[in-house]
């Protein structure tokens, strides 16, 4: 069970949408999206690397995981 916290470039409101999509997509427990400090935090059973490449190719977007 992992907790991950990322760091995702969100400038605009499509950006955010795309994100929002692309984690609701994804069999994971729970996420936040937090906008003002452009962080995603997503729990669940995972392997993070893979997370975090699903959502840089669907959102075409700089992930980078903390």
């Amino acid at each position: 069970y992992f907790c991950m916290v990322m760091r995702i470039n969100i400038d605009y409101n499509g950006c955010y949408i795309k994100v929002k999509r692309a984690l609701l997509d994804m069999p994971l427990d729970t996420h936040l999206l937090e906008k003002n400090q452009t962080r995603a935090i997503v729990c669940g059973r995972f392997i993070p690397q893979d997370v975090a490449i699903k959502i840089r190719k669907k959102t075409n977007r700089r992930v980078e995981i903390l």
